[in-house]
């Protein structure tokens, strides 16, 4: 059992919550996300989320082809990429799961599965 929290993070209802042009390029917008994630794996976002933490951004549409880095792992999703979400924390069920996102629909898929939900503004800036 590994007992480091597993991160989830719904890339494209984050990145648009931030009326910031990421409409007009949404692989850089992913990426950008992505990078701000990576201090989360070490200091985790207290006080809610100690470290270390296992952190996975779920892409999806235009922003499929963003690769992981160090410390955040990305999860391109093949379809839906809420249905990604899902498979991931059901498939981590003897693990802390926290999943960040605003999605009304999915964050009652994932608590019925008994993970943590959070909304973007969560997440450190």
């Amino acid at each position: 059992m590994d007992i480091h929290p597993l991160l989830i993070v719904d890339g494209a209802n984050v990145v648009g919550s931030r009326p910031d042009g990421w409409w007009h390029d949404r692989a850089g917008a992913a990426a950008r996300l992505r990078d701000r994630l990576v201090p989360v794996a070490a200091a985790g976002v207290p006080p809610e989320l100690p470290a270390p933490v296992e952190v996975v951004l779920v892409v999806e549409g235009a922003a499929r082809d963003v690769p992981g880095v160090a410390g955040v792992r990305t999860v391109a999703a093949p379809g839906s990429g809420d249905d990604t979400i899902v498979d991931l924390v059901r498939d981590a069920p003897d693990r802390r799961r926290l999943v960040v996102t605003a999605d009304r629909e999915l964050r009652g898929r994932v608590g019925e599965l008994g993970a943590e939900v959070y909304g973007p503004r969560w997440l450190p800036s």
